[in-house]
């Protein structure tokens, strides 16, 4: 999400959490039905058709298509795209990495997650950087625990990202999730110890780290939806749903169905 202005923040509970689970989960199996079919040669735009028929099949309905104007119920971002690429007729190649960004709602509640996918084989440095970019995400939701702060997650984060190199992206952040995709607090996936909101039991946010190889630099294209690392080299984005319940971070989602469908390719 942009940056947007501080609102309060509303923490759920146990029941709501469940539901949370619940529509979670339908954007899991989603990206699930999106790996047995991803590779050389399919389109983001058959990828946008799958997972809406899916969603709907669950009693659920994009939780994308036609907020803030989007188009798709799924986006679609390829190599240099970080996130909010619209679906395409383009196919993907050998060596592309294309991020699939997904929600759903499920009984009132957004589910919203994304996994990097890797088109046949990758180069070895873009590897590289999808694996650390998944081990920024399981870091920053380690750091989600009460008493701990939102400068904690980002800056756990960050310290990874920046050892290797890499761009952390700041005109993007994680977000609050409930009955609206987009709710208090920002999550940025950069900070410092001990500043920010206080996390405490109910929270629910979406973390999603989105790296680049080179700079941290970003520039929208111009259909205003697509954002682009300045320098067109790869970017890797991988999010989960989690809630912090006595204590700890739970997490919602899962990229079980994504490794499941892949495992057999």
């Amino acid at each position: 999400m942009n940056l947007l202005k501080a609102k309060m923040i509303k923490y759920k509970t146990a029941d709501e959490i469940e539901i949370m689970r619940d529509a979670a989960q339908v954007v899991s199996r989603t990206l699930g039905k999106i790996a047995e079919r991803i590779g050389p040669g399919v389109t983001g735009k058959e990828l946008d058709t799958l997972a809406e028929e899916y969603i709907l099949s669950q009693d659920a309905t994009p939780g994308f298509k036609g907020l803030y104007g989007c188009p798709s119920t799924v986006l679609v971002s390829v190599n240099e795209q970080v996130v909010h690429g619209l679906p395409s007729d383009i196919p993907f190649k050998e060596g592309d990495v294309v991020s699939v960004d997904c929600g759903a709602v499920y009984k009132g509640y957004y589910g919203d997650h994304a996994y990097t996918f890797q088109i046949g084989e990758v180069k070895p440095e873009v590897k590289k950087l999808l694996d650390v970019t998944h081990e920024c995400l399981m870091l920053g939701i380690a750091a989600a625990k009460a008493g701990n702060r939102i400068g904690d997650i980002g800056f756990a984060i960050q310290q990874h990202a920046e050892k290797q190199g890499y761009g952390v992206v700041r005109d993007l952040v994680g977000h609050g999730l409930g009955t609206k995709l987009h709710e208090d607090p920002q999550v940025p996936n950069y900070g410092r110890r001990g500043r920010g909101k206080k996390i405490e039991n109910g929270l629910t946010i979406a973390i999603e780290p989105m790296i680049n190889l080179g700079t941290e630099r970003v520039k929208i294209l111009d259909d205003e939806w697509t954002i682009v690392t300045e320098d067109g080299l790869p970017s890797a984005h991988f999010e989960h749903d989690i809630a912090v319940v006595d204590g700890k971070p739970v997490i919602l989602s899962t990229f079980d169905y994504v490794e499941e469908a892949l495992s057999k390719k």
